[in-house]
């Protein structure tokens, strides 16, 4: 597993992140990956072309080509 090392992180975000480690019962390294976790999986931007292609082949309507051709006539993202 890849490290990460934070490096002058202020002493309030340190204090929060204690407390809300001591809270969860974690250490401030699990803690600090439950967040990240969380913020990349509840992301905002466009889906990866693997959702895409999830959705594509799981979803309640099928994403066929025809769909992906009227959106990128009507220059839809």
């Amino acid at each position: 597993m890849s490290g990460l090392l934070i490096k002058e992180l202020p002493k309030d975000l340190h204090r929060r992140l204690r407390l809300r480690a001591k809270a969860s019962h974690r250490s401030l390294g699990r803690e600090a990956l439950v967040i990240i976790q969380e913020a990349l999986n509840d992301r905002a931007g466009p889906p990866t072309l693997m959702e895409v292609d999830q959705l594509r082949q799981k979803g309640a309507q099928p994403l066929t080509d025809a769909i992906l051709e009227a959106a990128r006539k009507d220059r839809r993202p």
